[in-house]
């Protein structure tokens, strides 16, 4: 019988990690070809692990909640025939291993020791029961952070653990950021300077709860998104435009060809993909609404890549991306989005497809909202939101005079980074997206 090791995959450039959510499959199952193994959790998207042969499941490494390595073997497969290659190993190591001095492994001890003296050892698990993975007790032991330190760092990992990003942006701030401020006085805390950062921590009030209240653990997810959400508002000097645009057009010739549409194309025809194909176009128009923020450089995005905010069943939200979306036409982008809104929810999104996004779109009005302040989504400098299509009286200009008629209106929420995108930028860009879509003719085809 051979053994099959199998290994977490790469899911993309900027995951190195990802949590065990569940097994799909106990010791002793049998597994077929590409048959989902195990669950796992990234801080971009939930994923299943299949299996890449047949056979029977006989052994795991790894239990639930564990912080797993890429390229890290997490079980083994037992399949049918001579393990051959698995044997040349074996005794090519034994081989090597003898032939190792006696010299070489004195001076491989001397080593171990020196380097035992001067790094103090971090546990797997804190005092307090923090529990820390291998890469985050190796960045530890690298840059000296000491186990009070990182007890203190918050985490935004499932249950409060500690990530990889979390001591990487600790390691980043910790000269300017003090960890805990313990036994400070009031008297003794002194006005920040010019060009500095007040960075005295407040303890948050605690709240009280009675025999009539419900405590709700958050979700793994939910506490990315808070955490994400938080640091936006932190970074970015949020401003927000509104303009009110008439889609009456764009409603009638909807309405007019839908049935057509799916009957050739298979898909059907929502109002996201023709809003979204005049954003694209929209910012291929200005460009520098399309940018990201690195320090004090700004980054121009060569290629135009939509987020969608799409809703998960849980209530939570999730962001894919349309890459090159200026490049798609009405059909090409109703294909994209029906596909990754589907995906996303049942949660089968490939961690590339939430990633690379230059500028987010969000729909409130599919939740009834007329019009909504959205949050931008870092490092992009700019989001969208999509308020509800109603009906509503408008005074009518002709050459004849005005009258008051019946017209399909939407409001556009445009928030935006006052650090680099002024009002003028930010206003005329939806001035001129709001000029694209009146213009809709509804006697084209599609």
């Amino acid at each position: 019988m051979a053994k099959f090791e199998l290994k977490l995959p790469k899911m993309g450039e900027s995951v190195a990690e990802a949590t065990i959510t569940s097994w799909l499959k106990e010791v002793g199952d049998t597994i077929e070809l590409d048959e989902p193994v195990v669950e796992i959790a990234t801080d971009k998207v939930d994923s299943e692990v299949p299996s890449e042969v047949e056979g029977k499941l006989i052994e795991v490494f790894f239990d639930k909640d564990s912080v797993v390595q890429v390229g890290d073997t997490i079980a083994v497969i037992e399949t049918e025939g001579e393990d051959v290659k698995e044997k040349e190993e074996i005794e090519k190591q034994n081989v090597n291993s003898s032939t190792v001095e006696k010299s070489s492994i004195e001076e491989l001890e001397d080593t171990i020791e020196t380097v035992k003296e001067t790094i103090s050892p971090i546990s797997k698990n804190s005092e307090s029961g923090k529990f820390f993975s291998p890469l985050v007790r190796n960045i530890a032991q690298k840059e000296n952070v000491s186990m009070e330190e990182l007890d203190a760092i918050a985490g935004s990992g499932k249950e409060g653990r500690v990530t990889k990003n979390d001591i990487l942006a600790y390691l980043e701030n910790k000269d300017k950021t003090p960890v805990n401020t313990p036994n400070v006085k009031l008297s003794e805390v002194k006005p920040s300077q010019p060009n500095q950062t007040n960075t005295a921590i407040t303890k948050a009030t605690p709240i009280s709860v009675n025999g009539e209240d419900e405590i709700i653990e958050m979700s793994r997810m939910g506490k990315l998104i808070a955490k994400h959400m938080v640091n936006s508002i932190q970074t970015s000097a949020h401003v927000q435009s509104f303009i009110e645009i008439d889609v009456t057009n764009i409603v009638k010739w909807r309405e007019k060809v839908k049935d057509a549409y799916f009957a050739r194309e298979g898909e059907k025809l929502t109002f996201t993909p023709i809003l979204m194909q005049a954003v694209a176009s929209t910012i291929k128009k200005f460009p520098m609404i399309n940018i990201a923020i690195d320090g004090d450089s700004i980054i121009k995005k060569k290629n135009i890549n939509l987020g969608m905010a799409a809703a998960l069943p849980d209530g939570n939200l999730i962001v894919p991306v349309i890459k090159n979306a200026d490049q798609l036409n009405l059909v090409g982008m109703t294909k994209s989005i029906n596909d990754l809104a589907n995906r996303a929810r049942n949660n089968q999104l490939k961690p590339d497809e939430i990633q690379d996004g230059t500028y987010t779109v969000t729909n409130v009005g599919s939740f009834g909202s007329v019009m909504g302040t959205p949050i931008i989504n870092q490092p992009q400098v700019a989001i969208l939101a999509l308020g509800a299509i109603r009906k509503v009286p408008a005074v009518i200009e002709t050459s004849e005079g005005d009258f008051i008629g019946i017209r399909q209106k939407m409001f556009v929420s445009h928030s935006y980074d006052h650090r680099v995108v002024n009002g003028a930028l930010g206003g005329m860009f939806i001035k001129t997206l709001k000029e694209t879509l009146e213009a809709w003719d509804v006697n084209q085809d599609f």
